[in-house]
C-alpha cells in the first residue's frame, strides 16, 4: 500500500525533487549534488539534450508535470538519454544519477504521486576497463588540447594526468604538501606519481599561496560538513571531484572531438 501524506501531490517534478530531498535529511553538498542529478533527468524527460560543462550548474531545468513520469514514452527517453550521455560521461557518474532517480521515483511511487516507475530497465552501465577503454589521444589531439585557453588547474591537471599515468583519483587526492617540485614527484610516503616538464611548469603556478591543503581546488567555498582535508585551510574551498574535473574536460575538449574523457590522458602517459 502506497504512504500517503497531507495535502494533495505536487503538480510540477522540480516540486516533487525539493520534497524527495527535504525528506532524505542529506548534507548539503550531498543535496546540491542530487538536485543537479535529478534536474538533469528533466531535459531527458523533456526529450531534450542536457547542459554539460560549467552551465549544467546553472540551467534551469524545463518545467514539468511530475505525471510524465507514468507517459508509456518515458522510459524510452530515458534509456535514449542515457546511451547518449554514456559516450561522455563517466560510468561511475551516469549510474550515480541513475541511482538518485531510482530512489527519488521510489518515494514518490510509495506516495501514490506516480503509479509506474520510470527506471524500469534501465540497467547501470559497466565500468571502464582494459578493452573498453577508448584508444589514447594522438600527438596532434594532445597538442591541440594543451593548446587550449583553459584555466591554469585544468591545464594542471591535464599535463600531469599526460605525463604520470597515475589513476585520476591518485592525482586527484594528493595535497600540495605532497609534491616534490625540485625532483618532479610526490614526497616519500604517498602513492608514487613522477611528472615531467610540462607540470613541472604549471604546478608551482597552481600552488601559490598554498602550503597545505588539496592540490585541485573547486571554484566555490566547501559546504558545511565537508571533511578537513577536503577543504583549503587558506581558501576554503573544496577538493575538485573526478564527477567534476571529467565535466570540465568534456566542456572544454567538445569543440575538439566527441567522447575524449580524462582516462584517454592517462593511456597517452
Amino acid at each position: 500500500m502506497a504512504e500517503t501524506t497531507a495535502g494533495p501531490p505536487p503538480v510540477e517534478y522540480a516540486v516533487a525533487v525539493e520534497h524527495y530531498l527535504a525528506a532524505a535529511r542529506l548534507a548539503e553538498g550531498s543535496r546540491r549534488i542530487y538536485r543537479i542529478a535529478l534536474h538533469t533527468w528533466a531535459w531527458a524527460l523533456a526529450d531534450r539534450p542536457a547542459p554539460t560543462g560549467p552551465g549544467r550548474r546553472r540551467a534551469r531545468p524545463p518545467v514539468l508535470p511530475l505525471a510524465l513520469l507514468d507517459h508509456p514514452d518515458t522510459a524510452g527517453r530515458l534509456r535514449a538519454a542515457v546511451a547518449r550521455r554514456g559516450a561522455d560521461t563517466d560510468p561511475r557518474t551516469l549510474n550515480r544519477e541513475l541511482s538518485t532517480l531510482r530512489a527519488a521515483a521510489a518515494w514518490w511511487r510509495a506516495r501514490g504521486w506516480i503509479d509506474g516507475d520510470p527506471t524500469t530497465g534501465l540497467r547501470p552501465l559497466p565500468p571502464p576497463g582494459p578493452t573498453a577503454s577508448a584508444a589514447p589521444l594522438t600527438p596532434d589531439e594532445l597538442r591541440a588540447l594543451f593548446a587550449l585557453r583553459a584555466p591554469l588547474r585544468e591545464q594542471t591537471l591535464w599535463h600531469l594526468l599526460h605525463e604520470s599515468g597515475a589513476p585520476i583519483e591518485t592525482v586527484l587526492a594528493l595535497d600540495t604538501d605532497h609534491l616534490d617540485l625540485a625532483h618532479r614527484r610526490v614526497r616519500p610516503g604517498h602513492t608514487p606519481v613522477h611528472w615531467r616538464s610540462g607540470a613541472a611548469r604549471l604546478l608551482p603556478l597552481l600552488i601559490v599561496g598554498r602550503a597545505t591543503g588539496p592540490l585541485f581546488l573547486t571554484d566555490r567555498r566547501a559546504p558545511t560538513g565537508t571533511p578537513a582535508h577536503d577543504r583549503c585551510p587558506h581558501t576554503g574551498r573544496a577538493r575538485l571531484s573526478y564527477r567534476r574535473a571529467a565535466e570540465l574536460f568534456t566542456s572544454h575538449t567538445g569543440k575538439l572531438g566527441p567522447g575524449w574523457t580524462l582516462r584517454q590522458l592517462r593511456a597517452a602517459g
